[in-house]
C-alpha cells in the first residue's frame, strides 16, 4: 500500500475500495496505490493498516533532526511549485 498526503484541493486519488474508506473517514487530499492483491476485503484491511502506521510530522522531524515547522514549510512551498507548474 502506497499512500501520500497531496496538496490541498487534489482530492482522492485512489482506486474503488480505498476511495470508499477515505471518503468515510474524510480524508480529501491524499494519493493512494495499492501494490499486490486486488481483492477488495484485503484492500480495505491494508488501507486501515497503513493509516494506523504512518508516522505523525513530529516523528519525520525528530528521525530527521528537524523542527516541524521547517517541515511544514517545505511541504507548502513544494505545494506551491506544483501550482504554479
Amino acid at each position: 500500500m502506497f499512500l501520500r498526503a497531496a496538496p490541498p484541493g487534489t482530492g482522492i486519488i485512489a482506486g474503488g475500495p480505498m476511495r470508499a474508506v477515505f471518503e468515510t473517514l474524510g480524508i480529501a487530499d491524499v494519493v493512494a496505490k495499492s501494490l499486490g492483491s486486488s481483492n477488495p476485503y484485503n484492500v480495505v484491511r491494508a488501507t486501515f493498516d497503513a493509516l494506523k502506521h504512518q508516522d505523525s510530522p513530529r516523528s519525520v522531524a525528530a528521525r530527521r533532526n528537524l523542527k516541524v515547522s521547517t517541515l511544514q514549510s517545505r511541504r507548502r512551498e513544494g505545494a506551491d511549485e506544483t501550482a504554479a507548474d
